[in-house]
């Protein structure tokens, strides 16, 4: 993966991050829910192998690894101009938290609603991803993630196959949306070598 899986290609011109700018990175356009059905041959998560209930444990232990990669010194460097940084990664997975914490508690009051669209790699531009500061990221993706995690943990034995559905159509239960969850933020970790 060079970008987190997206949903459109990022607006020109692009803010200039520390390390490259954020129209060099190539939106992933793929469809990763097949993630639900098979491991994932980059990263090795199996969906298969983890429940409903595990996943604000996997989410809470997650979020400690980030605050490791923040904190390292090179951390809004990119490996190459065309990959993110660290840092660009760390950005997303604070805000896919935000995003995910919003979707499982929509699923919890409301009868399979849709989910609001989010452009990533568009939050990515707009945000300056690159040129935040690191060690104020990690303790604002530390906050989203126990933000989610709370979240995950009030999911009643009832309530875990509730849908809900992105706009593109696909549809997830509350279990496959965490377990969906968990492997973006475990196949970022694998991306930054967390």
């Amino acid at each position: 993966m060079t970008s987190p899986a997206g949903h459109g290609n990022a607006p020109d011109p692009a803010p200039k991050s520390r390390s490259g700018t954020a129209s060099d990175i190539e939106p992933d356009e793929k469809d990763w829910t097949w993630v639900l059905q098979r491991p994932c041959d980059e990263c090795g998560f199996d969906a298969g192998a983890l429940s409903g209930r595990q996943v604000a444990a996997r989410l809470r232990a997650n979020a400690v690894s980030w605050a490791t990669v923040l904190h390292r010194a090179d951390a809004a460097a990119r490996p190459k101009p065309q990959l993110w940084s660290p840092l660009e990664y760390g950005c997303h997975v604070r805000d896919v938290c935000r995003v995910f914490e919003s979707r499982v508690n929509l699923m919890r009051l409301q009868a399979d609603p849709t989910f609001e669209s989010w452009d990533q790699d568009a939050t990515a531009v707009a945000e300056a991803y690159g040129a935040q500061d690191p060690l104020a990221v990690s303790v604002e993706l530390s906050a989203a993630a126990e933000a989610a995690a709370t979240a995950f943990d009030a999911v009643t034995d009832g309530d875990w196959q509730r849908t809900g559905r992105r706009s593109n159509g696909a549809t997830f239960t509350i279990e496959t949306l965490g377990k969906y969850f968990i492997h973006d933020l475990t196949h970022h970790l694998h991306d930054v070598r967390g």
